[in-house]
């Protein structure tokens, strides 16, 4: 009887929820993102007055168009070239033995473990007029004097591909790892070619991998401040070191309107990856 008593009072109490485990992470995103994000986009249009002026200036000014234009083509490449070299590999991890996979795997992984600055310093090394890539030019041949690669738009390229490339990747394999080995063999067997089973096969089976490498790269790239702040020139100017001059110059109302812009902007990346590319079909698939 004591045992059935101690049963019932253990099932009446109050069980904890799935809702309740979510509200200490809701209060932290509440308090620390929310709230900032919320006061950002109230300063863009209520000071020193409620006003749109902030904006129309982003809007009439030649100057910040251009910037905008550049940071989304510079995502756009990053992005582009991001995709170009990490499909290979991850295909190649996806497709070799797990326990070559998981050392290559710890290779791709490693720059996580280095910060970006250190690793957007190591470029700045490498691409100055006496870094490596100048010693190897002059040692071959290739040029009789060094040639100006740090500060350019090359070196932003390069180095923001090197640091946003392992968000390609690990998408790309989590969604290949998945495809079934023995379609593409039944493939082979009724007579398609490599090409035609990578067209057929691999790639339509692959969008949602690339959909979340794509969206991860892109939307990282367009709020990149360091890397071309340290080894871009001047006309390599990204809306985030933008926003970081105007708070320098204390124009807290126009750096908002900025920011928000450049939220904004990611929003709407997010959005049209999402409905295109089945986003929400490689998300399941990584968490599996």
């Amino acid at each position: 009887m004591a045992g059935a008593a101690k049963r019932v009072r253990r099932a009446s109490r109050p069980r904890l929820t799935h809702p309740a485990l979510v509200l200490p992470l809701l209060a932290y995103l509440a308090a620390f993102y929310a709230y900032p994000v919320a006061a950002m986009m109230f300063r863009s249009i209520a000071e020193p007055h409620w006003t749109l002026d902030n904006f129309r200036k982003i809007v009439e000014t030649p100057v910040f168009l251009y910037v905008l234009w550049l940071t989304f083509r510079i995502a756009f490449v990053v992005t582009i070239a991001a995709l170009l070299l990490g499909f290979p590999v991850a295909y190649l991890l996806a497709r070799i033995d797990r326990t070559k996979s998981n050392l290559l795997m710890m290779l791709v992984l490693l720059p996580f473990w280095t910060s970006i600055l250190v690793r957007t310093y190591a470029w700045m090394v490498l691409l100055g007029r006496e870094g490596i890539v100048n010693q190897f030019l002059l040692w071959i041949g290739a040029t009789d004097a060094p040639i100006r690669l740090l500060n350019t738009t090359f070196a932003v390229y390069v180095a923001m591909v090197h640091i946003l490339l392992p968000f390609m990747i690990l998408p790309l394999y989590s969604v290949i790892r998945g495809i079934d080995g023995n379609l593409m063999r039944a493939a082979e067997g009724l007579g398609a070619t490599p090409l035609g089973v990578f067209r057929q096969i691999v790639l339509p089976l692959s969008l949602p991998g690339i959909a979340a490498g794509c969206l991860l790269v892109f939307i990282l790239a367009l709020g990149f401040f360091i890397t071309p702040a340290l080894v871009g020139g001047p006309r390599d100017l990204m809306i985030a070191v933008l926003i970081q001059q105007q708070v320098e110059l204390f124009n807290w109302p126009f750096a908002s309107a900025l920011a928000v812009l450049l939220l904004a902007s990611a929003l709407l990346a997010f959005a049209a990856i999402a409905k295109r590319l089945g986003l929400e079909e490689a998300i399941g698939r990584a968490a599996r």
